[in-house]
């Protein structure tokens, strides 16, 4: 009689799960206090990004996407709203050169809508209008970042 091993085999090939999104900080500050409700508001936002990463365990990783964003009138500073939303990712069975870019740019992509509505939804509850962000190309960022690499490793030899 054949045992049926179908219960006890691993799936093959490569592997992709969130087990978890969070907000891991989160800071809003309006420095003009209340003297920006008081005049015309068009505000020139600036938003800085940046994602880093770490291995939790075998297979495990956190991915913390940031997002710093800072509106100005004129010269005075409306709000800036910092984030670090988070996600915990299995990933397994990715070959080597493909890791990178699961993740630095895979996740990323993974956590920018999350990161999206609380910027929006953190904005409002401060009083000012909803800030809708446009979508980041995380594929195009990560290409110029290992075009750099590759440059200064090669200006290095």
């Amino acid at each position: 009689m054949e045992e049926n091993n179908a219960a006890t085999e691993q799936p093959s090939g490569p592997q992709f799960a969130i087990q978890r999104t969070f907000i891991k900080d989160l800071s809003f500050e309006t420095p003009m206090g209340v003297k920006v409700f008081t005049q015309a508001f068009q505000p020139k936002v600036k938003m800085d990004v940046n994602t880093r990463g770490n291995s939790i365990a075998e297979g495990v990783h956190e991915i913390v996407l940031t997002l710093t964003i800072t509106a100005k009138v004129e010269e005075d500073t409306a709000y800036i709203v910092e984030l670090q939303q988070a996600g915990i990712f299995a990933i397994n069975g990715f070959p080597e050169e493909q890791m990178a870019h699961v993740l630095g740019a895979v996740c990323p992509n993974f956590l920018f809508p999350y990161a999206r509505e609380a910027v929006d939804s953190i904005v409002v509850k401060g009083g000012f209008p909803p800030l809708s962000i446009a979508p980041i190309d995380f594929d195009a960022i990560f290409r110029q970042s290992q075009a750099s690499a590759d440059q200064s490793g090669q200006s290095l030899n």
